[in-house]
């Protein structure tokens, strides 16, 4: 079996590999102050071209996004597209925190400007909770990018409203090398409060890096990740592994999204040579097609993939997914099988 069924599957690409073991048997400091830590942190500052922000190194996606909104006050709210993954795929660790999620429609899986406003115009006072942050991913759950023009104007209203605005950037690496990405790190950073850059689905063996730009956001967050039992006591594994990732202009980082975004889109281009749509266009490492019942099942006894739901009774979305380490072998094999998939009754 060979699977399309997430970017993690693997374990870490051969530059990260290589710095673990050469740091394997150095002594270090804990909890995330060691040499490699603040290594890592000052390498991210100069890509993103920020010297005036945190960095802090979290496991994961989840407990970023946990710590991030847990920020807020009591009574504070994030929005967040339906699709958003603290509303579809955390299994209520937000609103564990008690932190109410305000779930909104979307489009594409991108939030709208005009929704934060609709928002804004129904909680006016004590009776609702406050909205005070917006949630949004990129690349998103759909795998679709947002453009400089679409996250200015959504900061624009963030600032208009006092409202944070934190980005998960699970993907972000597969965002910005992707076809019609007009964004940069420096932009990201810019353009937000608070943000993360991915490392688990980028060819980290784990670990997520969040980049705090708002002071208000600062104080006292190492005590949000100690109570969140986020600190690692060898913390220098996160930073070991971003030092690998981001030294010459976060070189190895962007050559492991590229190589994803590039045999996903060969994927996208072998379906369409069997006249099999899209649910959506996706520009990155995860794509939608519409499989027609029968194919698929012929699919899953050799790939692993997600099934995202039913598109009619005959036909599922389904979603595949390429990693750092998907080999243009693998995806020649899918087309060899995909051929005889198709064409038998």
């Amino acid at each position: 079996m060979y699977s399309f069924a997430n970017d993690y599957s693997e374990g870490a690409c051969p530059k990260v590999l290589k710095a673990l073991i050469e740091t394997n048997d150095v002594q270090s400091a804990g909890y995330g102050v060691d040499e490699y830590s603040l290594a890592a942190a000052d390498l991210i500052k100069q890509v993103i071209e920020h010297d005036d922000v945190d960095v802090h190194f979290i496991t994961g996606g989840t407990p970023c996004n946990v710590l991030a909104i847990s920020t807020l006050r009591a009574h504070e709210a994030v929005i967040s597209c339906e699709s958003g993954h603290i509303n579809a795929h955390e299994t209520g660790a937000v609103e564990a925190t008690g932190h109410k999620i305000i779930a909104v429609k979307g489009k594409n899986g991108k939030i709208l400007p005009q929704e934060i406003r609709d928002v804004m115009a129904d909680h006016t006072d004590e009776h609702k909770v406050r909205p005070k942050m917006v949630f949004i991913s990129d690349a998103t759950e759909l795998g679709t990018i947002y453009t400089k023009k679409e996250l200015t104007a959504i900061s624009e209203v963030c600032k208009e409203y006092g409202l944070y605005l934190y980005l998960d950037g699970a993907r972000l690496g597969n965002a910005l090398v992707a076809t019609g990405n007009d964004l940069s790190f420096k932009d990201i950073c810019d353009l937000t409060d608070i943000f993360y850059i991915g490392g688990t689905k980028n060819g980290a063996w784990l670990g997520e890096a969040l980049v705090i730009k708002n002071d208000e956001l600062k104080p006292d967050f190492r005590y949000l990740i100690k109570q969140h039992c986020s600190m690692l006591a060898k913390g220098r594994l996160i930073g070991v592994q971003f030092i690998a990732l981001f030294r010459d202009k976060a070189r190895a980082y962007l050559d492991n999204a590229r190589n994803a975004d590039i045999m996903a889109q060969a994927l996208k281009y072998i379906f369409r040579q069997f006249s099999i749509p899209m649910y959506i266009d996706s520009s990155t490492n995860q794509i939608f097609p519409i499989l027609e019942n029968r194919v698929l099942e012929k699919i899953k006894s050799n790939y692993t993939v997600t099934e995202w739901g039913p598109y009619d009774k005959d036909h599922t979305i389904v979603r595949f997914v390429c990693s750092w380490a998907t080999q243009k072998a693998a995806i020649q094999d899918f087309y060899n099988d995909l051929v005889m998939y198709v064409n038998e009754d």
